[in-house]
C-alpha cells in the first residue's frame, strides 16, 4: 500500500457508496414524495419500521433532523428533557432541540457506566409536580451506542430498567439510535429489542450502514404523520427520493457485516496500545485514544496520511467499511514512525 493513500478513521460517515448500491440508486423506482409517494421510499419506511419494531418510519435527510423532529413532537415549549451527559442531542446539534423543539436539556451524569444513567437518576432528575411555575419534565432522550462514551452500548436489561423509570415518572422516550446497528451487532440481539418501550427512535443509514444520506425515525402511525409534517416545515420534503431510499435499502442487507467493523477496532486499540497510547476498549467502532496534546497528534497523523478526529478530549478513531483490516495494520505502522506515539 502507498504511504500516500489516505486512511480516513474520522468517522463512518466517510463511506462511499460503492458499484452495488450506485447501481440500486441508478435503477431505482421513484415517484414525487411530496405528492403522492415514492415507491422505493415507501418500501424502505416499511422495512425500517419492522425491523426497529415501530409501527411506522420515514425517511429524513440526517439524524439531526429526526432528533429535532421527534423532540419537537414530544415537548412543548419550555418543557425539560433528560438525556445521557455529552449526549449527541445535547453536545453536537447546536442547541436545536432547545431553538426548534424549545426544550430545556437536562444531563443525567453516567452512573451507571459510560454513556448510561441509572435508573434511579431518571427517576430523581424527572421529579413531581409542583406549582405552575415549576419546570415540567417531559422527555428521557437516550443514545445507543453513545457516541461520546466511545460507542458504548446500553444493554437490552438496562435499556429496559431505564424506560420503565421514564414511564413510571409520566415521561416519553426518544432513542437516538444513530449506531442502534452497531449496537444490536455488539449485543448479538435484533435492533427492535433495543427499541421496545420507547415512543420514537432515529436511526442513521449514512454512518456504519454505508448510505451516502438519510436517517429514519420511527414510531407510531400517528406520530410519524405528525413528523411527516414537521420534515416539510424544516425543508425536509424530497420529491424523486427512491435513488436515496434505494442506497438505504442495500444499506440494510448489510447489518452483518458491522462485526468486521468492531474486529478492526479491537486490532485498532490494541495496536495503539502496544505503542504506548492509553486507550478505552471499545465495544463497537469507535475508539477513543488519550493524549497528552491533542493538536500535536492529529497534526503528525495528518501529516502521515491518517485522519483521526477529537471526541471528549481524546484523539477519536472509527472504523468503518471502507477500511479493511490490511488498512489498519498500514495506519499502525504509519503512526509507529509519526512521532506522536507516547513510545517512539
Amino acid at each position: 500500500m502507498s504511504n500516500d493513500r489516505l486512511i480516513d478513521l474520522r468517522s463512518d460517515t466517510v463511506t462511499k457508496p460503492d458499484a452495488a448500491m450506485r447501481e440500486a440508486m441508478a435503477t431505482a423506482e421513484v415517484g414525487d414524495d411530496v405528492l403522492d409517494g415514492d415507491p422505493t421510499m415507501r418500501a424502505l419506511e416499511e422495512r425500517a419500521a419492522q425491523v426497529l419494531g415501530m409501527e411506522a418510519a420515514l425517511w429524513v435527510p440526517s439524524g439531526c433532523m429526526g432528533n429535532t423532529i421527534a423532540t419537537a413532537l414530544h415537548l412543548q415549549r419550555g418543557d425539560r428533557f433528560l438525556a445521557p451527559r455529552a449526549a449527541h442531542v445535547l453536545d453536537n446539534e447546536l442547541g436545536a432541540a432547545a431553538w426548534l423543539a424549545g426544550g430545556m436539556p437536562e444531563p443525567l451524569a453516567w452512573d451507571a457506566g459510560p454513556g448510561r444513567p441509572s435508573p434511579a437518576a431518571v427517576t430523581a432528575a424527572a421529579g413531581t409536580s409542583g406549582p405552575y411555575y415549576r419546570l415540567r419534565t417531559r422527555l428521557l432522550c437516550l443514545e445507543n451506542t453513545h457516541n461520546a462514551a466511545g460507542g458504548a452500548v446500553t444493554p437490552p436489561e438496562e435499556y429496559a430498567l431505564l424506560v420503565a423509570a421514564a414511564k413510571e415518572a409520566g415521561l416519553k422516550v426518544h432513542l437516538d439510535g444513530a449506531r442502534i446497528w452497531n449496537a444490536a451487532a455488539a449485543l448479538a440481539v435484533k435492533p427492535a429489542e433495543l427499541t421496545a418501550g420507547a415512543d420514537s427512535v432515529q436511526a442513521c443509514l449514512s454512518k456504519g450502514l454505508g448510505a451516502p444520506v438519510g436517517s429514519l425515525l420511527a414510531g407510531s402511525r400517528e406520530l410519524i404523520e405528525e413528523a411527516r409534517r414537521l420534515r416539510k416545515m424544516l425543508g425536509g420534503g424530497v420529491r424523486q427520493g427512491g435513488v436515496l431510499a434505494a442506497a438505504g435499502m442495500v444499506a440494510l442487507d448489510r447489518m452483518d457485516r458491522l462485526d468486521e467493523d468492531h474486529a478492526a477496532a479491537k486490532q485498532l486499540s490494541a495496536g495503539l496500545t502496544d505503542l504506548g497510547f492509553t486507550v478505552r476498549a471499545p465495544q463497537t467502532n469507535i475508539v477513543l485514544a488519550q493524549v497528552p496534546d491533542l493538536p500535536f497528534v492529529l497534526a503528525r497523523l495528518r501529516a502521515s496520511h491518517v485522519l483521526a478526529s477529537s471526541m471528549d478530549g481524546c484523539a477519536r478513531f472509527v472504523t468503518h467499511r471502507d477500511v479493511s483490516s490490511t488498512d489498519i495494520t498500514e495506519a499502525l505502522g504509519r503512526i509507529a514512525v509519526s512521532g506522536c506515539a507516547p513510545s517512539s
